[in-house]
């Protein structure tokens, strides 16, 4: 049996960031929602 981490592809970070950052969550109002919910809840990283 293969451990998980094996089977997992690793991201590339630029690829990620682009995605998941705070800027492209910062342009849309939902990704501003759920960085406003991450920031209630006392989330030390908002984002990636």
């Amino acid at each position: 049996m293969k451990a998980k981490s094996q089977t997992l592809r690793k991201r590339k970070n630029r690829s990620m960031k682009k995605k998941h950052g705070f800027l492209s969550r910062m342009k849309t109002a939902g990704g501003r929602k759920t960085l406003l919910n991450r920031l209630r809840k006392g989330r030390k990283k908002l984002s990636v």
